[in-house]
């Protein structure tokens, strides 16, 4: 089974699942796919005890597709461009400084609250985890994933200023949060006691800043090739090409491609560029291949995270771990979130309540399924893989579609 026979079974599976969602479930799509998905694959192991041939063929694909690869390498470039592409421009301008905070101080702060709580909470379970294991937990949970934020907060009715603080801090914070996760697992793997600040500095500065610099130029180039001819075709090209050469060149750099993409395409979505760059022909074609781009993209991604729970390994402490995660990732999110609230509320004028909607609509994804896909046997992979995937399954399913009820409740 080649790579073209697997694109075309989970294209299929996709376009099934999406009817369904439309025609019965009605739910928003990345929610109903993953849910459906992972239905789906609950009936196939029950199926398995009378025939066993769609679970291996289930099982066969999971194993040939590299999951963290496949997401962090190649689509999140194409789903964060498509994403900032129809970002407010202006509103983030004025949101910057809380965004900046929030995808930085918040997510180290959450790094090491999340790190600290699981430290001190599975012991009670049986699992004794070196504290170094639980940071990096606390590394790859913290980012909320804009994948999943950006497909659930379109539906959700949230305010407009608050909506672009939550997804200004999700384009950037998986950045941030792959940066710092590398960052822990380079310690955890040297097994040094210490870690030096000018390292950490080094390759912070070297993946999110080159990452962003490389992405504003890339939207630059992209921006004048565009102003210079009028013709809608190539122009969409134009912009298909910036995306894959643009990430190609990052990742041998080793710079941060997703935030190159976010940069790039924040330049190229800007109004103001648009308006001397594209005709509105092109806009409209533009702007209708990229969502389309984001919507294949989208539905291919939440049905592999539904059959990502194939490769679980099935024990009732490491569920029952996932379940206490659920509550030390919400809380350590809420209090990481309270000090550049506190400070910023008053001079930009926050909605109210803005930090409970922020920490029930901050969803956690795919990302998060990826970097725990990453880590290695002695870093307790089977465990934190499983907590991991519990706390994305009940982000997405129950924050996903109670975030819009939690909006009106609080007015």
């Amino acid at each position: 089974m080649d790579y073209f026979i697997i694109t075309t079974i989970l294209i299929f599976l996709s376009a099934t699942f999406g009817y369904i969602n439309v025609r019965l479930l009605k739910l928003p799509n990345t929610i109903g796919l993953m849910l459906i998905t992972i239905v789906f694959t609950l009936a196939v192991f029950a199926l398995s005890y009378f025939d066993s041939t769609l679970l291996d063929a289930e099982k066969y694909i999971i194993r040939q597709i590299d999951f963290k690869t496949v997401l962090l390498d190649i689509m999140l470039s194409f789903l964060l461009f498509a994403g900032a592409l129809h970002t407010n421009f202006e509103q983030l301008k004025v949101q910057r400084w809380p965004i900046l905070a929030f995808s930085t101080l918040g997510v180290l702060i959450s790094t090491f609250l999340v790190g600290a709580a699981m430290y001190y909470v599975l012991p009670f379970l049986g699992f004794d985890i070196d504290f170094v294991y639980c940071l990096l937990f606390g590394a790859l949970i913290s980012p909320t994933d804009p994948i999943a934020v950006l497909g659930i907060l379109k539906q959700a009715g949230v305010p407009k200023k608050l909506e672009t603080k939550i997804v200004g801090e999700s384009l950037f914070n998986d950045g941030v949060g792959v940066v710092v996760f590398l960052t822990i697992f380079q310690f955890a793997s040297s097994g040094e006691t210490t870690v030096g600040v000018l390292e950490v500095l080094e390759l912070f500065g070297v993946e999110v800043i080159g990452g962003v610099l490389w992405g504003l130029f890339i939207g630059w180039v992209t921006f004048r090739l565009l102003r210079s001819i009028d013709d809608y075709d190539i122009e969409v090209i134009i912009t298909l090409a910036a995306v894959m050469m643009g990430t190609v060149i990052a990742q041998q750099l080793h710079l941060s491609a997703p935030l190159a993409m976010v940069s790039a395409g924040l330049v190229v979505g800007n109004d103001t560029i648009r308006n001397s760059a594209m005709s509105d022909i092109t806009e409209v074609y533009v702007d209708k291949f990229w969502e389309l781009i984001d919507i294949l993209l989208n539905m291919i991604l939440f049905v592999l995270i539904g059959m990502e729970m194939l490769v679980l390994t099935f024990e009732l402490n490491y569920f029952l771990a996932g379940m206490l995660a659920i509550f030390i990732v919400l809380g350590c999110r809420y209090l990481s979130l309270l000090l550049p609230i506190s400070f910023f509320e008053k001079k930009l004028d926050f909605v109210p309540n803005t930090h409970l909607i922020m920490t029930w609509g901050g969803l956690r994804g795919g990302i998060s399924i990826a970097l725990a896909l990453g880590l290695t046997q002695e870093m307790h992979r089977d465990l934190f893989l499983v907590i991991t995937y519990v706390v994305v399954v009940f982000s997405i399913i129950i924050q996903g579609l109670t975030v819009g009820k939690l909006v009106k409740k609080l007015g």
